[in-house]
């Protein structure tokens, strides 16, 4: 089982008009329960429900909202801690930042793409 730490706001932005934050989490949610993975979906701000700092939801979902500090920062801080961890995003420099531990570099197009198949 990967953990899979989501840029949240890089998957939304990658289509127009940009996915509701119960979409995405929805939607994540339930790719996560296929393919047996755990989710951390990391939101700028507040997360859905008006969260802001980390909570875990069910068995595979931790949701994170990042308050005044940015999802890429808290993501450069927290990702080299997850073993066995994707990292999805397009941002180039958050790759090079966060994702030199990751397992597996995912594009927030292609992450929103597999989820909806």
């Amino acid at each position: 089982m990967s953990i899979v730490l989501v840029d949240a706001r890089n998957v939304q932005r990658s289509q127009w008009p940009n996915l509701a934050d119960e979409d995405l989490l929805a939607l994540a949610r339930a790719w996560a329960d296929r393919h047996g993975h755990r989710l951390v979906l990391v939101f700028d701000g507040r997360a859905p429900g008006g969260l802001v700092g980390v909570e875990q939801l069910d068995p595979i979902t931790t949701l994170v909202g990042t308050g005044g500090e940015s999802a890429d920062a808290w993501l450069i801080r927290e990702a080299p801690g997850y073993d066995d961890a994707w990292l999805v995003t397009s941002d180039r420099e958050l790759r090079e930042l966060a994702g030199a531990g990751a397992t597996k570099l995912v594009g927030g197009g292609s992450f929103l793409r597999d989820l909806r198949d």
